[in-house]
């Protein structure tokens, strides 16, 4: 079932217009590599030297290009028709993702400009078009294989080493444009409270400065059933309400929160009132559903919750890092559930607005992982800083969410456990994630070494079950950093210790068959059953310790020279889902 808000490649679908144009498609493009593009004036006219398929980047094949060596400045070009009848709207034009420095012109005229290569963000475009003519949108994209810029797997050197995959540069999400009111909801942040039975919404409002009265209605519902209407006057930027949600539309009141058994979600319908005619209107929608830490467990809606996770980097043959379709995401979801898992860590990447939707809809868990810079420097944590808290703000409303994973395996920060600068840098990401959103928990530098952290989480290789069994026989040595527990790396940092927290192996497998053309991590196993035997082995074992309350196994798929997937890269099951389903069931 998909919410009332629901239209399909919708890019944004916890915000929903109708009135919007998809501009992907057909660009014209050009590689820029010695940078004279702005000098020459490519802004006002540019001759293409290829057409590209927007939103794929011209290193995949889906974008028509298909080249992978590194070019630092690429320019984009399409021309666009901009109806008579639009004009007294405002047009804005977005961007879901453009790795990794955006400039854009409209007609010649500079739009703006964005750094950082997975939020999502958008210009007003209106003083720039001719209403009722073609009008031309220029992208310029910039660039780098510097390693201060927050990258994830994307390679900096030459060819593909390790777990570290060919670039994305450019554009690699929906380009869109839609007509708005002068007088509009810019954003509604929405935070649910079962404990209270209410739900509060933050506005972000424009226009309000304009002359005559603006009122707000939000009407919210549940399974088609009218629950609540409230009407408030918009007097300010800024407001906040929150909404009492005890009614008998949906019977029992706890039937209605959101578990990944029953992902049950509210829509909700924002009106914007001026002088009495409305303005605006968006639909939305939001899961009533808790995650708290108490005792050493992760609760959901006040109840322990296991976790079964497995990691997802998300990664297509033919497209890389761009989901190849809206089907696509929702098929490896599908595949995830089959399996018997209840979560994914998304890897070193911000996936696509879509895919979270349809985690939403189906009940899958998600913790939501930033891409890491690989070098220490004051750029990199501004940079860093200033995009992780974006895409915090632009994902928070999304109920399958319920971890924020900042940073992973000490990358970028190397010498966190002695540096004192490395250390203070994750510890302000830490309580500026919490300032947005103290309601889930952050882990501070996923697998070890960590600082402050709401859960710890340990990444083991280790390749037996019993291997494992003799290296955590007590749990609590490992966390508190006993060197006679065989670990590689220290579970805290110096000067940082364990204090209770909930304990999960984060990642661990990752077993690979035997292959000439890739790798897994340790001996790789040369059929089906040796591959079961060992994956059992693990699974089990980590499940028999009481102390561990969630596992993340390595991985979802194959990635490029990365052969240790469940299923290949172009989404082939390597045995029987069932078969993973009833280990991690039983």
């Amino acid at each position: 079932m998909t919410t009332e808000s629901y239209i399909k490649d919708y890019p944004r679908p916890q915000f929903v217009r109708d009135n919007w144009l998809n501009l992907n498609g057909k660009w014209d493009f050009r590689f820029d590599d010695g940078n004279a593009g702005e000098r020459e004036k490519w802004q006002e006219k540019f001759e293409g030297t290829h057409e590209i398929n927007v939103p794929f980047t011209y290193e995949t094949s889906a974008s028509g290009i298909g080249i992978e060596e590194f070019h630092p400045y690429v320019w984009y070009r399409k021309t666009i028709s901009v109806p008579k009848e639009a004009e007294g709207k405002r047009a804005v034009l977005h961007f879901q993702a453009v790795d990794h420095t955006a400039k854009v012109w409209v007609n010649g005229e500079f739009a703006g400009m964005h750094r950082g290569g997975y939020a999502a963000f958008a210009f007003d475009i209106t003083p720039f078009l001719i209403f009722g003519a073609d009008n031309t949108i220029t992208v310029k994209a910039e660039d780098t294989d510097s390693c201060t810029q927050p990258r994830g797997k994307q390679r900096w050197t030459k060819d593909n080493f390790e777990c570290f995959y060919v670039q994305t540069t450019g554009i690699w999400q929906t380009v869109w444009l839609e007509y708005v009111s002068e007088q509009r909801l810019e954003a509604v942040k929405i935070t649910p409270d079962i404990d209270r039975n209410m739900v509060r919404f933050d506005y972000e409002a424009a226009g309000t400065d304009k002359a005559g009265s603006l009122r707000l209605e939000a009407a919210i519902s549940f399974k088609g059933n009218p629950v609540k209407r409230v009407s408030l006057e918009l007097d300010r930027p800024c407001l906040t309400v929150e909404v009492d949600l005890i009614h008998e539309a949906s019977g029992p009141w706890k039937k209605s929160w959101w578990t990944p058994q029953n992902p049950n979600l509210y829509d909700v319908e924002f009106v914007l009132y001026a002088d009495g005619h409305p303005v605006d209107r968006v639909r939305s929608y939001f899961g009533m559903r808790k995650i708290s830490i108490e005792k050493g467990q992760v609760l959901l809606n006040n109840v322990p919750l296991y976790q079964r996770l497995i990691l997802d980097q998300g990664y297509w043959t033919e497209s890389h890092l761009t989901p190849p379709s809206e089907e696509a995401l929702v098929a490896d979801i599908d595949s995830v559930l089959a399996m018997g898992y209840n979560g994914v860590r998304k890897h070193m990447k911000i996936e696509d607005a879509r895919f979270l939707y349809w985690c939403d809809v189906k009940g899958l868990l998600v913790w939501s992982e930033m891409a890491a810079t690989f070098e220490y420097h004051d750029r990199a944590v501004e940079t860093f800083s200033n995009e992780w808290l974006e895409i915090v703000r632009q994902q928070y409303n999304h109920p399958s969410i319920i971890a924020w994973v900042p940073f992973n395996e000490s990358w970028g920060v190397a010498n966190i456990l002695r540096d004192k600068r490395q250390q203070k840098f994750t510890e302000g990401i830490y309580h500026l994630t919490k300032a947005i959103d103290p309601y889930r928990p952050v882990i501070t530098n996923d697998g070890w070494e960590h600082t402050v952290s709401d859960i710890l989480t340990l990444h083991d290789y280790v390749e037996t079950g019993d291997e494992f069994l003799k290296r955590y026989a007590n749990v609590e040595a490992v966390a508190n950093n006993d060197t006679t527990c065989n670990r590689w790396k220290f579970a805290f940092a110096e000067g940082y210790g364990y204090r209770g927290q909930p304990i999960m192996i984060t990642e661990f497998g990752g077993i690979a068959f035997k292959s000439d053309k890739g790798w897994g991590y340790g001996e790789q196993v040369s059929s089906n059953e040796e591959f079961i035997e060992r994956f059992a082995g693990l699974t089990r074992a980590i499940k028999s310790v009481d102390a561990i309350c969630g596992y993340c196994y390595t991985q979802v798929t194959d990635v490029q020279q990365e052969i240790n997937g469940l299923l290949t890269e172009d989404r082939k099951p390597k045995f029987p889902l069932e078969l993973i389903r009833e280990i991690n069931l039983s």
